[in-house]
């Protein structure tokens, strides 16, 4: 919920001390915002019962211990309102996609401007999806590519393959889908693997962008 003077509340996820320090500052900085919080991992974040105070999250993707994304999947099912941006030092599709899937609203590389980092934040708040333009480059790049390529007779996936690709789409664990569909681990695993052959990718992220632009499955918001 928004504060009585509509500011927003910021906290950052990053394990690189000094890098967190400074966007603390920038956020300090500015009249716009009410609160900074600052972590150095995601267990610690977790830990602090203020967290669902904060309206926008900006969270390192490779982080010690739990990961970004898995942050975000955290996030989606014990703080649903609060909105995540990842930041990244490299633009990498297949993390990309995988933070997108998992339910962030923007990706940023790490050497964003202030007045970038600032406005992003801002952006995600009204409503926007903010991406460093070389990410959004690659993300439209890799659609097009990916258009281009003829559909193969083996990327019809069966109903039980489609059933676990959407479920991976919510953002959900190789665990948690095995329990819904009484399935085992090991079975879950084998699907999906299955599922990477016929749709010719090699990670989470990849199958659910092709499945959901091939309209294998539907998208899960």
């Amino acid at each position: 919920m928004m504060q009585t003077d509509d500011r927003l509340a910021v906290a950052i996820i990053e394990d690189n001390r000094y890098l967190r320090a400074a966007w603390k500052a920038i956020f300090d900085d500015d009249k716009r915002f009410s609160r900074v919080s600052v972590y150095g991992s995601c267990e610690e974040a977790f830990q602090d019962a203020a967290l669902g105070k904060h309206h926008v999250i900006i969270m390192d993707i490779n982080l010690p211990g739990m990961s970004g994304i898995d942050g975000v999947r955290y996030l989606r099912e014990h703080h649903p309102g609060i909105l995540v941006l990842m930041a990244t030092v490299h633009a990498d599709r297949e993390h990309v996609f995988d933070a997108i899937c998992a339910g962030a609203v923007g990706y940023l590389v790490k050497a964003v401007t202030p007045e970038e980092l600032v406005q992003a934040v801002l952006d995600a708040w009204s409503g926007g999806s903010p991406m460093s333009h070389d990410i959004a480059r690659m993300i439209l790049t890799s659609f097009h590519a990916n258009r281009q390529q003829k559909q193969l007779p083996g990327m019809t996936l069966s109903e039980r393959e489609q059933e676990i690709l959407a479920k991976l789409a919510e953002g959900k664990t190789y665990s948690a889908i095995g329990k819904e569909l009484s399935l085992s681990l090991d079975g879950i695993r084998h699907h999906i693997r299955h599922i990477y052959e016929k749709l010719q990718v090699h990670s989470r992220g990849e199958a659910v962008a092709k499945g959901l632009r091939e309209k294998l499955i539907r998208p899960p918001f």
